[in-house]
């Protein structure tokens, strides 16, 4: 944990074969409910401001429809059974500018029930009742589709992914920032009880980006309320990492080109060709430190890339980078520092698909998306702008990366993985990482901690999901269920991806990683073994 971090503390406390087994495993119970879908709408809970408005009788989908997969995923094509859906609010109230405010939640209710809840986390600043499906880290089928009540909630507002407007609103705030999780846990087991006349078996969280911050706060804050967590790339300290792309367009745009306005144009900074020849370079020096050349950095601990590699030794020409683009390079993916040396936010490790010529999420600023697309460098230093964060009591108080006493959800047997893509732009691994070491050295060190959680790195993956080359389909849905239940800890979670058709590889728990055994199909996951 930096300096900043314990200053934060004292002023604010794809699926295989083997995976497929486990999905279909998962759908066993089969219980009924001892209630009619549309009756839900006259159920009241004591001691609650729960209204259901809408209950419907959902029929089964033909194989191949297309589902809105929620905020972090894409749509997908999967058959789901019959289920009851069912729309509420919970706490009512209006806001101080006037505004209507309620935390809205939807709930899926299968017919044929697994005995098992799942809790979908949310995206951005959520805003949104997304579909309950339960496709994040869930391989190829849905929670939903496996036979889990799933429920998914807005968290307390309605407005645009990025709208904070709400944050004006102390009830709004709060519900974002930690308390509407909460809320919408307890009482969608209140509904699974009088829906199907008995309690659900066992209960987990699945979340990536917000969704990860929020299963992170549930292990955290709610450490009773869930049995399996799966936190992917958790926005955990967003004050913070919003520095440190602060500081990377500041270090791009001092470099920059000026457009017709006289204004930097930082998406000038590197070629097409500069790109590729980073990115190229990335993989020469890291690639086959796995035993293999596969377009793919499994070994990160082996990985020491420097951009000075590529300095031109004189005019610059496409086979190298001047002295200011490496420059910039250095700054940026170092990640901030404040006047005093000190680290203010970890560093983005190097890795072929953050600066890939490729569309999406790239950490390199370019004219097609891109992080760094709407981030404008500051003004400000870096000093004044920690002591901002410090000072926004929103920011501390959804900031899940200052607390690693999880005795009481490990106590009573709570499983918790987390993932996090290695060319994700927006949450640098290494600040997940960093946490994950924390909660090792304060839970009794890393033998310990695997007794219970677990970490995986994504080769390739950007944001939750996507990069031109990944494996970013997996199934830690799955991997949870079978280690709450049945006493297995995922030592490994097969990945798969349309990137590179027929091909497989396990995502080892760290400090672990797959190499290839050197002999078999190396597109096999099965001809890679787990080593440190």
């Amino acid at each position: 944990m930096s300096y900043l971090r314990k200053a934060a503390v004292i002023f604010c406390l794809g699926l295989s074969g083997a995976a497929a087994g486990h999905a279909q495993s998962q759908t066993a119970a089969n219980i009924s409910p001892v209630q009619k879908c549309g009756e839900l709408v006259n159920l009241k809970i004591p001691g609650t401001q729960m209204v259901i408005t809408k209950a419907e009788e959902v029929p089964t989908t033909p194989a191949g429809t297309l589902h809105f997969a929620g905020a972090m995923g894409d749509a997908i094509a999967v058959s789901i059974p019959p289920y009851c859906r069912a729309e509420g609010a919970i706490d009512p109230h209006v806001g101080f500018d006037n505004k209507p405010y309620a935390i809205g939640f939807a709930i899926a209710l299968p017919d044929n029930w697994n005995g098992r809840f799942l809790f979908q986390g949310g995206g951005g600043l959520n805003g949104t009742v997304n579909p309950p499906l339960g496709a994040q880290a869930a391989g190829s089928t849905p929670g939903l589709a496996r036979g889990f009540v799933v429920v998914s909630t807005d968290t307390g507002h309605k407005g645009a992914v990025f709208d904070a407007s709400f944050m004006k609103d102390q009830e709004a705030a709060l519900n974002f920032a930690q308390d509407a999780v909460g809320k919408v846990a307890v009482l969608a087991k209140e509904i699974i009880g009088a829906y199907y006349g008995q309690s659900s078996k066992h209960s987990y969280f699945v979340g990536c980006s917000t969704g990860g911050r929020e299963a992170m706060l549930m292990s955290e804050r709610y450490p009773t309320y869930f049995d399996g967590i799966v936190s992917g790339d958790p926005a955990m300290e967003t004050g913070f990492s919003n520095i440190a792309l602060s500081w990377a367009a500041r270090a791009f745009a001092a470099i920059a080109p000026k457009d017709s306005n006289g204004k930097p144009a930082p998406s000038k900074d590197f070629s097409s060709s500069d790109r590729k020849l980073l990115a190229n370079a990335i993989l020469a020096s890291c690639d086959d430190k796995d035993g293999l050349k596969d377009g793919m950095i499994f070994n990160r601990a082996a990985c020491h890339f420097d951009p000075a590699v590529l300095k031109c030794k004189g005019a610059k020409t496409d086979s190298c980078l001047s002295a200011d683009q490496v420059g910039a390079l250095q700054k940026a993916f170092s990640g901030p520092k404040d006047s005093a040396g000190r680290q203010v936010y970890p560093e983005f490790p190097y890795d072929a698909d953050m600066v890939a010529d490729a569309p999406g999420l790239t950490f390199l600023p370019a004219a097609g998306p891109n992080i760094l697309a709407n981030v404008l460098p500051r003004d400000e230093s870096v000093d004044q702008q920690v002591a901002g964060v410090l000072a926004d009591g929103s920011q501390m108080l959804t900031d899940t990366d200052v607390w690693t006493n999880l005795s009481t959800f490990s106590g009573h047997g709570g499983k918790l993985l987390f993932f996090h893509g290695t060319s994700d732009p927006w949450f640098s691994f290494a600040a997940t990482l960093g946490y994950y070491r924390r909660l090792a050295d304060d839970n009794g060190g890393m033998n310990q901690l695997q007794t219970w959680s677990r970490l995986y790195l994504v080769p390739g993956m950007s944001h939750c999901a996507g990069g031109p080359a990944t494996l970013d389909q997996f199934d830690m849905l799955s991997a949870v269920v079978d280690w709450v239940e049945r006493g297995n800890a995922p030592d490994s979670v097969v990945a798969t991806g349309k990137d590179f058709p027929g091909r497989s590889r396990p995502l080892c728990a760290y400090p672990k990683y797959a190499r290839y055994k050197g002999t078999g199909n190396p597109e096999d996951a099965g001809n890679f073994e787990c080593v440190q």
